[in-house]
């Protein structure tokens, strides 16, 4: 049986991550992976679904062109050559990962992996089984998508997350179960191929994990769209008539309305998959790994890290995670700092934040200032027909520190490294509103923020 000082159990953007981090620091390494490298956010998540947003941006260019001037002929969709180009960048990016895994040397197994009580891994493929140890074993098996108990759902044709990408036509209609980042980001690429679209939340505003006036902007954006948000609302039951799918909702009053639809997608969440390590004693926090802040989880020389681990279930967080983890199994020291972590949504408008929000501020009984300002007086906003946007920065009032700050616009996912950096360097609203930032760019809001903080503001 092959011994590894470092064995990794799943290649997504953690696992794979941390294991060229070990190879790296000297250690040998292997990594196994049931599917394909990359995991859920390469394969079946983030790069997909951004790839298709920005399909779905260059409609609805061409569409608000005609407004500015420019017409152009009837718009018509190829999902075919979209997917395609979609699978490219998948296989190239998913080909690189496989490069660097070689390079670092590291043995990469083809299989579902299983922990062992004994702590050895079996590596099952096409019913053979071989066994490998590892003196220190990473877990990083990912997440799944959460399929909600409603009536109905296990005889409908439902898509999933997962499943959603490899649809093989454009559906006239789609009910989307679910307003969170996953629900509103494919919201608006079904909206741009001129899907009907309803998307139904049960709590009371979509993408919750943001501050209240970005879901608001976000909400009028999504209805502009044409698409039917519905919030306080939720699934009673699915049933499957012929071709097409009838969605039975009720309402915050207690009204109940059916809906029918061609496709459904349940985009409720996703829930950690930890079936892999099940015969290990590892003490959880409910359906997640406990860990500390080095990623160690209770049994000695256990580390998890991802979507199996409590927090935000984001691809750079695992990475991170990833990194920590990897040094903490190859004797180093490190932990983790999850105080300045960017949050990004992909629609249009983009929303991309950083640090405190002002309920944290609040609950931490921090004496703050908070300023916004809006994009309707900034000329590249003006410029790219972007006006209904804001920029909004907290700061603490003794020091002037900036806490938190949270943008909506076009290209802000780009933008919150500034704001991540300021942060993470402890800077100070005075000297963020000293730096020239370049004219005309959405980017002078985060000055003219600071500026109008210290009530030096020209524009505002």
């Amino acid at each position: 049986m092959e011994n590894y000082e470092v064995v990794v159990l799943g290649g997504g953007p953690g696992g794979y991550v941390a294991a060229i981090r070990a190879a790296k620091l000297g250690k040998k390494v292997a990594l196994i992976e049931a599917r394909e490298l990359g995991g859920t956010c390469l394969n079946r998540g983030c790069i997909p679904s951004k790839t298709l947003l920005r399909h779905a941006e260059v409609i609805e260019t061409i569409e608000k062109a005609k407004e500015w001037g420019i017409e152009t002929g009837p718009v018509t969709f190829s999902l075919g050559k979209m997917l395609a180009r979609k699978d490219a960048i998948i296989m190239q990016l998913r080909s690189g990962i496989a490069y660097l895994l070689k390079r670092g040397e590291i043995k990469v197994y083809d299989g579902i992996g299983e922990v062992r009580k004994d702590r050895t891994i079996a590596i099952r493929k096409q019913g053979q089984e071989e066994r490998i140890s590892g003196d220190s074993i990473i877990l990083a098996t990912g997440s799944k998508p959460l399929i909600p108990p409603i009536p109905g759902i296990e005889s409908a044709a439902c898509f999933t997350s997962d499943t959603i990408f490899d649809i093989e036509k454009i559906p006239a209609s789609i009910v989307i179960v679910g307003g969170g980042i996953i629900g509103v980001e494919l919201a608006s690429i079904f909206a741009s191929l001129q899907v009907r679209v309803h998307l139904i939340e049960m709590g009371e505003r979509i993408v919750a994990s943001e501050e209240p006036e970005a879901s608001e902007v976000l909400m009028k954006s999504l209805k502009k769209k044409g698409i039917t948000v519905l919030t306080n609302t939720k699934v009673a039951r699915i049933e499957q008539r012929e071709s097409n799918q009838f969605v039975e909702i009720v309402k915050e009053n207690g009204d109940y309305e059916i809906v029918e639809t061609e496709a459904i997608l349940i985009a409720a969440g996703r829930i950690a998959n930890t079936s892999s390590f099940s015969e290990l004693n590892l003490k959880m926090n409910g359906p997640f790994v406990k860990v500390d802040n080095r990623m160690a989880a209770s049994e000695p020389g256990i580390y998890a890290i991802g979507d199996i681990v409590e927090g935000w279930q984001l691809a750079h967080i695992a990475s991170a995670e990833g990194l920590v983890a990897a040094a903490n199994a190859a004797g180093e020291k490190e932990s983790m700092d999850y105080s300045i972590v960017p949050r990004c949504v992909y629609t249009s408008p983009e929303i991309a934040s950083v640090g405190m929000t002002e309920g944290e501020a609040n609950r931490q009984g921090i004496d703050y200032k908070v300023i916004r300002i809006d994009h309707s007086s900034n000329g590249k906003a003006l410029a790219q027909d972007e006006k209904e946007d804001f920029t909004k920065l907290i700061a603490g009032r003794r020091y002037g520190e900036i806490l938190g700050v949270l943008m909506v616009g076009p290209h802000v996912t780009e933008m919150i490294a500034e704001a991540s950096a300021f942060i993470r360097l402890e800077g100070t609203v005075e000297e963020l509103a000293s730096m020239i930032h370049a004219h005309p760019t959405v980017s002078e809001s985060v000055y003219e923020a600071a500026a109008s903080w210290l009530e030096k503001g020209v524009h505002h």
